[in-house]
């Protein structure tokens, strides 16, 4: 008998004594009222049925929080080992959505899955064959680490339009003084000048075989590590070195100050230009507020040495950021940057507007997707990129030391 039977069948043990109790009460009061006392029979009647009423009552209470108790442990089974929620990454809200679920069980010709990520990823590549495995062990795909972006140094914003409209301030004369009383005041005089800004779409995609929608583990290492850095590795270049052609954003290094130091320095090295640049903004009345160089140059700053051989900048051991005169450093591996560096106020000198986050759409209708049992997987973001202070960066070239030589003298 199950623990739900027994406790029906004392419920209803416990309603009959507890009828029982109530009629022979009545009688014993009726009795009572006529003789103006009871008889010993009818006393031992009414006591015997409290008894057993008691005992039937007191049993359920018990039966029943025993069951309460054992419902209680078998709910806290499955929160014993559940972990923590942790923030998903992108793949996982893609392998997680319901949507894609319904879609891997059922692929159909013509069907199309779109699913919005948020802009912790971004990428693609090829899937060689192959890659999709019978069974994935656990610890065999891992998120990469990431490094920083000139997205990362630049002021974030949003807009829900095609097309930004936007003032730049092109010029400033301070023409304050100090004036006698009741004397015409000096006229400082600000240009400025409008903008007009297009979003522009930055995509890629690439092929799958269906299958890959039955291992979801692998579809999910594929968004995090493949579509991310695609798409945020062209984002950069553009950010960087984009023309303002056709569909081309208008970056930062055509806008900027070209680099000219103030002053010459003895010997003067990587770390020499980088500070002489922050001087030049500085100057400029718009401190800087970090760097953009190739990871070689920079690699080259980090491995410099005084005539000991010992380190001048670089830890081996630290484990703090690229950082250098105090400003944060990024470093790209944009091939046209090799040898140049940017140095300048991107908090205040720059907004990115971001009109859509990444997003992935599976499809199966593309070409002949739907014959070959293939998928079309396409990932895009639309942004745009207003410089509001070109003067704000300055853009130049190492000195020949700072790309020839890692040794400095002590």
């Amino acid at each position: 008998m199950t623990p739900e039977e027994l406790l029906k069948q004392v419920t209803a043990s416990l309603e009959k004594a507890s009828s029982d109790f109530s009629k022979k009460a009545e009688e014993a009061l009726k009795e009572a009222r006529a003789a103006g006392s009871l008889s010993s029979e009818t006393k031992n009647s009414v006591d015997k049925l409290a008894t057993e009423f008691n005992s039937l009552t007191a049993a359920k209470d018990k039966l029943a929080t025993q069951m309460g108790e054992v419902e209680q442990a078998f709910a806290a089974i499955p929160a014993q080992g559940k972990q923590a929620e942790r923030t998903q990454s992108a793949g996982r809200l893609l392998v997680g959505a319901d949507s894609l679920k319904s879609f891997a069980a059922s692929v159909e010709g013509g069907k199309r899955l779109s699913v919005p990520m948020p802009r912790t990823a971004l990428l693609s590549s090829g899937v060689a064959e192959g890659v999709v495995q019978p069974q994935r062990l656990p610890g065999i795909d891992s998120t990469p680490k990431q490094r920083l972006f000139i997205r990362d140094l630049i002021a974030p914003g949003t807009t829900g339009a095609p097309a930004i409209f936007w003032v730049q301030m092109t010029g400033f004369t301070n023409a304050a003084a100090v004036v006698a009383e009741n004397t015409t005041k000096p006229y400082s005089s600000i240009e400025f000048a409008t903008k007009m800004t297009a979003v522009s779409t930055i995509a890629h995609m690439f092929k799958a075989s269906k299958q890959i929608l039955d291992d979801f583990t692998q579809l999910q290492s594929t968004v995090d590590a493949e579509l991310q850095f695609g798409l945020k590795y062209v984002e950069e270049q553009e950010i960087l070195f984009g023309d303002g052609t056709g569909v081309h954003l208008h970056g930062i290094v055509p806008q900027a100050s070209a680099y000219d130091p103030a002053f010459a320095v003895e010997k003067q090295s990587g770390i020499d230009d980088l500070r002489l640049a922050m001087l030049q903004a500085q100057l400029a009345r718009i401190p800087a507020t970090g760097h953009v160089l190739h990871f070689i140059d920079w690699a080259k700053i980090e491995l410099t040495k005084d005539s000991l051989g010992r380190y001048i900048l670089a830890n081996p051991l630290g484990l703090a950021g690229p950082v250098l005169w105090g400003l944060p450093v990024v470093a790209t591996e944009v091939p046209a940057f090799q040898g140049k560096f940017l140095t300048g106020s991107f908090q205040y000198g720059a907004q990115i507007f971001d009109r859509e986050d990444a997003n992935v759409v599976i499809s199966t209708e593309n070409v002949d997707d739907f014959e070959k049992n293939m998928i079309s997987i396409r990932c895009e973001e639309r942004l745009a990129l207003a410089v509001k202070r070109p003067e704000a960066f300055i853009y130049g070239s190492f000195t020949a030391s700072a790309a020839t030589t890692s040794t400095a003298t002590a």
